[in-house]
């Protein structure tokens, strides 16, 4: 099967071409782990998991190599930590760093793993890595593409002419629509930290250049290439990546010598309800805020597969609705079938096309249809199970999707009693119902426009037993 990826560097799609197609490489940047990983985060994650297990069905699972790091080492980190020993936790600084850092990445492959989420071969942390990094800031300074000042180290962007490539724009263009930071110890405004001091209040390493921290970028590269190696096939992430940090990644990566990434790919972002999801707005939750309210993963999965990974996405309520119906059907069409790896050659060539994910769901639909036979029925699962849906079905429904699906199933028969008490003007058992609901933990909210059951933090789904 032929993959055609559309590659960010050269602006169009192109036949993916590995540099060994027995050693296949992707890197996609992971999360800064300082708190829950929102909505919008989890984008890419179920992006690049689709790719991964195209690549995995492609040239084999023992063939593909896939990292996805995390970056622990940050001010914000530092601040979570300070603000906690300044509560009177015990321990170091470095040390409540390193508890919370621990804290953040279980509670981040918890939350994606409930997404349906293959975890990556590697998943490196920066501060791991620190010996790499100095290494390859060291070899940037010996070649004059990196200069050290005052106790920093910065990387020379005029010095990588094919800086600007990526996000096709000029480094002036830049400095006038940028917010750049401007310092005594920079020759020129655009040029990025690679290095710089940590005083003894904060985590630190030292160095050639002092006691300090590396800079973003540079933590990326050095994990690259050591897992990786100095070319590799596939680098990914969300566009808002796009610049600085991954232009910042090439230049310092190509001025090192190195081949680095030769397909890039970058999702749009995620809206919610057609704005933009911010705490301001109100509109801003985690993926556990969704797992909490009793949303499975498989159906917040679903959602964001359902809009291709370069347009932008729209998180709504009718979505989430939506999607519990429709994976109800398909687990009941499923229910008890074998278990066969053979999906549908027409999604698979959806997703060879750029990750088609919309017209694959698109296909899944026509052939929930069509399926009659036990053999129709095992290569549904199968590809669904591609596409990271299902598998939670193995042995029987997960709790948190049949919790989900039971409560869409009541909704639509509140919405049927509800009706018929408009009819008659008896409102009695829409009473009882709403009683035994909040008995089990279950908030009923209506409207003109319909009927809403929300799970609450006292959720008990064996008291609906005798509402279904």
């Amino acid at each position: 099967m032929t993959i055609k990826l559309h590659n960010t560097a050269t602006r169009k799609k192109e036949v993916f071409e590995p540099l060994d197609d027995k050693n296949v490489r992707m890197y996609v940047c992971g999360p800064t782990v300082y708190d829950r990983a929102h909505l919008g985060n989890a984008r890419p994650v179920v992006v690049f998991d689709v790719l991964y297990r195209l690549l995995r069905h492609t040239y084999g699972a023992e063939h593909v190599t896939y990292v996805r790091n995390f970056t622990d080492v940050d001010d914000k980190i530092n601040a979570t930590a300070l603000a906690r020993q300044e509560a009177g936790a015990a321990g170091t600084l470095e040390e409540l760093v390193r508890e919370r850092s621990n804290e953040t990445i279980d509670w981040y492959h918890a939350d994606m793993d409930a997404l349906g989420a293959l975890r990556p071969n590697e998943a490196p942390r920066a501060t791991d890595y620190i010996a790499q990094m100095v290494a390859m800031i060291k070899d940037l300074i010996a070649k004059d593409f990196a200069y050290a000042k005052e106790g920093h180290v910065l990387f020379r962007v005029r010095a990588s002419k094919d800086y600007g490539k990526l996000s096709g724009r000029s480094v002036d263009d830049m400095i006038a629509g940028a917010r750049v930071e401007v310092a005594p110890f920079k020759e020129d405004p655009m040029d990025f930290v690679l290095w710089k001091p940590s005083d003894d209040g904060l985590p630190g390493w030292d160095s050639p250049w002092g006691r300090g921290r590396p800079g973003w970028h540079i933590e990326c590269s050095a994990m690259a290439a050591d897992l990786l190696g100095e070319s590799f096939d596939i680098h990914g992430g969300g566009n808002d990546l796009q610049f600085p940090h991954h232009e910042n990644e090439i230049a310092q990566s190509k001025c090192a010598g190195h081949g680095f990434a030769r397909y890039w790919l970058h999702n749009e972002m995620l809206q919610v309800e057609g704005k933009k999801m911010s705490k301001s707005l109100g509109n801003f939750f985690t993926v556990r805020d969704l797992l909490d309210q009793g949303v499975p993963g498989e159906v917040i999965r679903f959602v964001m597969l359902s809009t291709h990974y370069r347009k932008p996405m729209d998180w709504t309520e009718k979505k989430r609705v939506e999607a519990e119906k429709t994976l109800w059907k398909w687990k009941e069409l499923t229910a008890g079938a074998e278990r066969l790896r053979r999906p549908h050659l027409e999604v698979v060539e959806a997703l060879s096309d750029d990750l088609n994910t919309t017209l694959a769901i698109s296909i899944l639909h026509e052939k929930a249809r069509e399926a009659k036979t036990a053999e129709d029925k095992s290569r549904f699962l199968a590809t669904l199970e591609m596409l990271g849906l299902g598998e939670k079905w193995r042995d029987g429904v997960s709790v948190a999707v049949e919790n989900a699906f039971a409560l869409v199933t009541l909704k639509e028969r509140f919405l049927a009693i509800r009706e018929t008490a408009r009819s008659t003007k008896d409102f009695s058992e829409v009473d009882e119902v709403k009683e035994k609901l909040d008995a089990a933990g279950v908030e009923v909210r209506m409207s003109k426009e319909g009927v809403d059951l929300i799970p609450k933090p006292n959720f008990d789904p064996t008291k609906l037993e005798g509402l279904l």
